[in-house]
């Protein structure tokens, strides 16, 4: 990639601030100068990375990266046989403590493209443990690293604290007080010493040690501890032997796996690096761009990095699809030459595996060369005008751009004749597009507004400008060519209208005409701008009220089944209590007919029949208006016919109307052995074909209940599903027992035998069932059932 490039776009900015979320010094230098690749494929693969690593940070906070220190000169020291200090341990400790809290960091969370670096990171548990243990800080070796180091630090500690009490009986005896210039203990080299006025020097015997810079003080070792100072400085020896036997020792653990180490180091410096461009893309907003080979660039409400994020307007940039060469024009400080160094910014953030400051989805192309020709190149070293140091660069460009190549021009042409400068500015970007390179250009010259209307693949755009506030909007307006609007600002700025009256008269014709028509064209783009925001607003009020209406019905819905629900199982309840009390009643009707009492029975079984019709009346009205307040599709009928078949919603029964309704659309009606009375409101009108009436009659539902008296003696429910069979079962057998009937039969048909078994386990449970049995050869074999009642 062109350095040039890289420094007039900034990027090394973007680089020192991705160096400082760097924590190993290794990885710091790395990222102050980060390599940009063209491999497409590479450059996935790193921004993968950046991703994951987004996620573990998210997920798992930073890092556990505790080495800071370039380890590596330290590992080579060692396998070549020399001795670390003990800073140096340490520094090779830190990278094993590293390794193992990497090793769990990744824990529950998936991180296929980290997974390489994270596996190859080397444990060694027993080495960093031993080094703890004998290491206490950058400078100095724990008493407990060996019992030799040990026992020599006690008898110094021992030897030390008697020299220093011998001193102190001295300083403190009336006898030498006066010999000396202050009561204190002090050390010259290593060994003890008391000051010592020079007049006294014959006074105080010993070993002069120092003198003081006016001459005036001495410094003694007094004969009473010379033997004790060199027992010291023995012992001091051996501490120093013996620490070296340590260092050594841990010196040739390390030696012995130093290749592993540095190889732990070097990964958990790419993690490092990882991690760093992860913490950048956190820091600045930015995500994983699209990539693409083609050229195609397309970035949405993209951000310069380097301007103040509160400050800074996104924009729209598109090239490499309609059109390779983009024309931005506009007035000056209008944003377009950070239009020019976003898209080569980001394109090189891109290509050194970074995220970018711009909105999800954003594409972006590789290329191999990216050139830029930005700002002032005036050279006085070389005696070079500014004019001719753009063109000693724009030479180099062409020289060296391809298809693969994206250049970036800032005010082509300029700083020389206008003619002659438009001219040259036309013909540059002419051989650019030739050559297939990616292009943006930005100008003042009417005549490359004029080159990229009539060009194929090439597109004007424009940096608005808000004349009003004489104040730049930095939106990038891809299609419309910009105005200098230098007449506008003039007058805004309080210019005589008769100074730019006269100044328009020196302008052609046809650019006069040129400029109106783009005035034309900004306002009309202003208005489909407003139309366009105001139909936005207008769809996403819609969408809105759409979500809100979808999700209040819902609800709506989900509340009436719930009700439904409810009712249905209160109902259900309610009948099975009502069939418990009846099977109880039935009980006791047979006793009674047992007592040959048939009259009094009669009497009973009807206010029975009474009582439990009321107490399921009572029961049911709740759960009925609960039902037909849910229900609103439910429609009553007006009247009914005696003898028409009614079926009760609430409880999901079918019965016949015994009588007619009276004005407030009450009627009695028949359910079984029951009478009910309902209202219109809570019964719908049941529709029948004739084989089904037929059916009815067949089992024993007919409305008549001196039909009920002569019942068949047989009942048949094939066809049926177990619970409807039972339900046909069980009005059949209420029938059968008022009738007198002492055995019945039941013709299930054989089939696979989970009616007949359906049949038998209810069959089981009544109580009034003496027994049952399979019918025999001549009564219909294992498809009938014989049921003898009590």
């Amino acid at each position: 990639m062109n350095h040039k490039t890289i420094k007039t776009l900034e990027f090394d900015k973007i680089a020192g601030e991705l160096s400082s979320h760097a924590v190993m010094e290794l990885t710091a230098k790395r990222a102050s100068d980060p390599e940009i690749y063209d491999n497409i494929k590479k450059i996935n693969a790193l921004q993968e990375e950046t991703s994951q690593a987004i996620t573990l940070i998210t997920k798992k906070g930073s890092p556990p990266i505790r080495c800071t220190s370039d380890v590596r000169s330290s590992l080579k020291r060692a396998h070549m046989g020399g001795i670390l200090s003990p800073a140096e341990i340490l520094s090779v400790s830190k990278v094993l403590e590293t390794a193992e809290e990497l090793k769990k960091y990744p824990e529950d969370v998936e991180c296929e493209a980290l997974r390489e670096h994270f596996d190859a990171l080397y444990e060694d548990r027993p080495l960093r443990k031993r080094i703890n243990e004998c290491i206490i800080d950058a400078e100095n070796v724990a008493d407990s690293a060996s019992p030799e180091l040990a026992d020599i630090r006690r008898r110094l500690s021992a030897g030390t604290n008697k020299i220093r009490d011998i001193l102190h009986k001295i300083i403190s005896s009336a006898t030498y007080q006066k010999y000396l210039q202050e009561q204190i203990i002090t050390m010259r080299g290593d060994c003890y010493v008391v000051p010592v006025k020079s007049e006294y020097r014959g006074e105080i015997k010993g070993i002069l040690h120092d003198t003081s810079s006016t001459g005036a003080t001495l410094f003694i070792e007094p004969m009473s501890v010379v033997e004790e100072n060199n027992r010291l400085r023995e012992l001091k020896a051996k501490e120093k032997n013996e620490i070296e036997k340590i260092l050594m020792a841990l010196t040739e653990e390390i030696a012995s796996v130093s290749k592993l180490i540095e190889m732990s180091y070097l990964t958990v410096s790419e993690l490092d690096y990882c991690f760093a461009r992860a913490k950048f893309a956190l820091k600045t907003d930015s995500f994983r761009p699209v990539l693409n080979d083609r050229g195609r660039i397309d970035l949405q409400r993209a951000r310069h990095p380097l301007l103040d994020p509160a400050s800074v307007v996104p924009t729209d940039i598109r090239l490499g699809g309609e059109f390779d060469t983009l024309v931005v024009t506009g007035p000056n400080t209008g944003g377009k030459t950070v239009v020019l160094k976003t898209i080569g910014l980001l394109t090189l953030m891109a290509q050194a595996g970074l995220h970018i400051p711009a909105n999800e989805g954003s594409e972006i192309a590789v290329f191999k060369n990216i050139f830029a020709d930005i700002g002032d190149e005036q050279s006085i070293e070389q005696s070079l005008s500014t004019f001719s140091a753009h063109m000693v660069n724009i030479v180099e460009i062409l020289k060296d751009a391809d298809e693969f190549s994206l250049c970036l021009f800032d005010e082509l042409g300029a700083g020389t004749d206008p003619i002659e400068g438009a001219s040259l500015a036309v013909s540059i970007l002419e051989r650019v597009r030739l050559i297939g390179a990616k292009t943006v250009a930005t100008t003042h010259y009417s005549e490359l507004k004029t080159y990229a209307m009539s060009t194929k693949r090439v597109e004007n755009a424009s940096c608005e400008f808000d004349v009003d506030t004489l104040r730049p909007t930095y939106r990038l307006l891809i299609g419309i060519p910009g105005k200098s609007n230098a007449f506008a600002i003039s007058k805004r700025l309080g210019l005589d209208d008769d100074i730019i009256e006269n100044a328009k008269g020196y302008i052609d014709a046809e650019n006069i005409k040129f400029e109106d028509i783009l005035t034309d064209l900004e306002k009309n783009r202003q208005i489909a701008r407003a139309d366009r925001e105001k139909a936005s607003a207008y769809k996403k009020e819609t969408e809105r009220l759409k979500s809100e209406t979808a999700l209040k019905n819902k609800q709506l819905s989900e509340k009436s089944d719930k009700i439904i629900e409810k009712a249905r199982k209160e109902a259900n309840e309610i009948l099975e209590k009502a069939k418990q009390e009846a099977d109880e009643i039935i009980k006791q009707m047979h006793t009674l007919r047992q007592q040959a009492d048939k009259a009094k029975m009669m009497r009973e079984m009807e206010q029975a029949r009474q009582r439990l019709g009321e107490k399921m009346k009572s029961n049911l009205s709740k759960t009925q208006k609960s039902i037909f307040s849910s229900n609103e599709s439910f429609k009553s009928p007006k009247t009914v016919k005696l003898g028409q078949d009614v079926e009760l919603v609430s409880m999901h029964q079918t019965g016949t109307a015994m009588t007619l309704p009276d004005a407030k659309g009450n009627f009695q009606v028949r359910v079984g052995i029951m009478k009910l009375t309902v209202n219109l409101k809570d019964v719908r009108i049941r529709q029948e074909t004739k084989e089904a009436k037929k059916k009815n009659k067949t089992s024993g539902f007919d409305s008549s209940f001196s039909k009920t008296m002569s019942l068949s003696s047989e009942l048949d429910v094939r066809g049926e599903t177990v619970e409807s069979a039972i339900m046909l079962i069980d009005k059949f057998l209420d029938d059968a027992i008022l009738s007198s009937l002492g055995q019945v039969r039941i013709i299930h048909g054989k089939g696979t035998g989970m009616l007949r078994r359906g049949i038998h386990s209810y069959l089981k449970r009544l109580s009034y069932v003496k027994s049952y049995r399979l019918g025999v050869f001549g009564e219909g074999d294992s498809g009938v059932t014989v049921v003898e009642l009590k």
